[in-house]
């Protein structure tokens, strides 16, 4: 089997497959790249056995066949070579592997691509189409949310509610959580499924910037998406997702509002004098102030920042994690946001304080226990 491809281009298509692969020492061939070639078309796959990608691209070839190639010695080859074209010819009988490149010739091991795993198709599923700029959108509001609890394998991946009326996507680690929901996406029947963190962060990488369609098929176990000329294909997580409609509070009646942007670089400056463990800043809130203040008694260290804000309810002072305030303000947009609170020890809710009429964002962050030492 021969053919012959552009360095830059074979490269991009590995580089956007490469992260489904494993460095599994139970099943060696996953550390492969299938390689198969139909009427002049190289369709790449790359798998984990939860997680799938392939890509396929035109390659100049008048033959047909299919192999598993190591991917870290190609890709660690592809980088170094200059944009030109590259000659693969490989022995159908031993599966070995010749790659000319300009004056250069280099050989390695192939494997037999009937042994590599059968990528998952479609069966039995319903489908939604979403435009990519919503996915990556979603994604990224919601993915540093998610959990890295093992023990609790619900949360550690993102819950996506699918109904006629809008499609909600939700994280949690039960520090923090986030519900991102699209009016103007929908699906025709509702259901719900929980989507894998490492699925979601390839998905990200390969979206592109161009706002293309992206099927979304799914099933009882596995989510399909399919966009360009790419596809991945990731098994669901099998748990019940927590109620999260529950732990949201629906009374709150301090209202701050303040510039979304000082308020992230006055938390960034003040956590630096804060305890390493905790992380824990002080918020003090009376009148039109916000006073932003940590401490960490082990070295001595403290800060105290004075804010200006627009604040309704009474006087209150409430303790948090400043890097999960931190994420969440990073990953929320506009100038402003609304810090909704009740009590010291009850959730407080970060909103945009001006939504895309399409986009509804809400973000949850649980309170610290204070120890008024000063």
């Amino acid at each position: 089997m021969r053919f012959i491809v552009s360095t830059s281009t074979l490269l991009k298509h590995l580089q956007t497959v490469n992260g489904a692969s494993s460095s599994s020492t139970v099943l060696p061939i996953l550390e492969n790249f299938l390689f198969e070639i139909k009427e002049g078309n190289l369709t790449i796959s790359a798998t984990d056995l939860q997680t799938s990608m392939t890509t396929s691209l035109a390659v100049e070839s008048k033959e047909e066949g299919k192999v598993a190639v190591p991917s870290k010695i190609l890709l660690d080859t592809l980088k170094t070579l200059p944009d030109q074209p590259i000659a693969f010819n490989i022995d159908d009988a031993t599966f070995a592997i010749e790659i000319s490149a300009g004056d250069g010739k280099y050989k390695l091991s192939g494997e037999n691509g009937d042994d590599f795993p059968k990528i998952p198709v479609v069966e039995n599923a319903s489908s939604v189409n979403l435009p990519a700029s919503v996915l990556t959108e979603a994604i990224t509001k919601t993915i540093f949310a998610v959990s890295n609890d093992e023990l609790r394998p619900a949360m550690t991946g993102v819950y996506c509610q699918l109904s006629p009326q809008h499609i909600t996507f939700v994280a949690t680690d039960a520090h923090k959580l986030v519900r991102y929901r699209r009016m103007d996406s929908k699906a025709d029947k509702a259901t719900s499924f929980i989507l894998p963190k490492k699925a979601l962060t390839l998905l990200k990488a390969a979206l592109p910037s161009t706002d293309i369609n992206v099927s979304v098929d799914y099933n009882a176990t596995s989510a399909f998406f399919k966009f360009e000329n790419i596809n991945l294909v990731c098994r669901l997580i099998d748990e019940r997702y927590p109620d999260y409609e529950a732990v949201i509070p629906t009374n709150n009646p301090n209202k701050l509002v303040i510039d979304r942007g000082l308020f992230l670089n006055t938390l960034r400056r003040v956590v630096i004098f804060a305890n390493k463990t905790t992380h824990q800043v002080r918020l003090k809130i009376n009148g039109s102030e916000l006073n932003i203040s940590s401490e960490d008694l082990d070295f001595a260290n403290e800060a105290h920042e004075r804010l200006s804000c627009q604040y309704d309810g009474e006087d209150l002072e409430i303790g948090f994690n400043a890097r999960f305030l931190i994420e969440m303000l990073t990953n929320l947009s506009g100038d402003e946001v609304t810090l909704e609170l009740s009590t010291p020890n009850r959730a407080g809710l970060l909103i945009p304080q001006t939504n895309d009429e399409n986009e509804d964002v809400l973000m949850l962050v649980m309170p610290v226990m204070l120890n008024n030492s000063y």
